[in-house]
């Protein structure tokens, strides 16, 4: 058996672990905005959009490894939504950070369709999987007599 005081301790070591990806899920928001108007040469090359994408989902595969409840799984990327939400608004200068550009638009997808896709498919696994793991039983059709 688990001590209480042992118990506590893991507990403890997993909210201090989700805290760590959520501030990293906001860091990666902040660094694929300001890494969008790179350029390879003359030619526009925004490869932290597709970086995004990646992080965001190694950082809900992390999270799902120390947290139970949707809403804590899916916080990393909450705290990436908010970082981009963030950069969207002009600063006291009337500096913008995201243009109404192609760029943006490709940040916003590919940062949160690979993340919303995994999140909805581990919950309609969570959903549909009976409570010992089972499947529920399929209906069978009435006969018609």
């Amino acid at each position: 058996m688990i001590s209480k005081a042992a118990s506590n301790a893991v507990v403890l070591v997993s909210r201090a672990t989700l805290a760590v990806l959520i501030f990293d899920g906001f860091l990666c928001g902040v660094l694929s905005v300001f890494f969008l108007p790179v350029y390879l040469g003359p030619v526009p090359f925004p490869v932290s959009a597709l970086l995004a994408g990646v992080a965001n989902v190694m950082l809900l595969y992390a999270a799902r490894k120390v947290a139970e409840r949707p809403l804590a799984i899916a916080s990393p990327l909450i705290a990436w939504g908010v970082a981009v939400l963030i950069c969207m608004f002009g600063g006291p200068g009337g500096d913008v950070l995201l243009l109404s550009d192609w760029r943006t638009a490709l940040l916003l997808v590919a940062g949160i369709a690979p993340s919303g896709v995994l999140l909805f498919t581990w919950r309609l696994t969570a959903l549909t999987s009976g409570p010992h793991g089972n499947r529920p039983p399929a209906a069978r059709p009435r006969s018609s007599a």
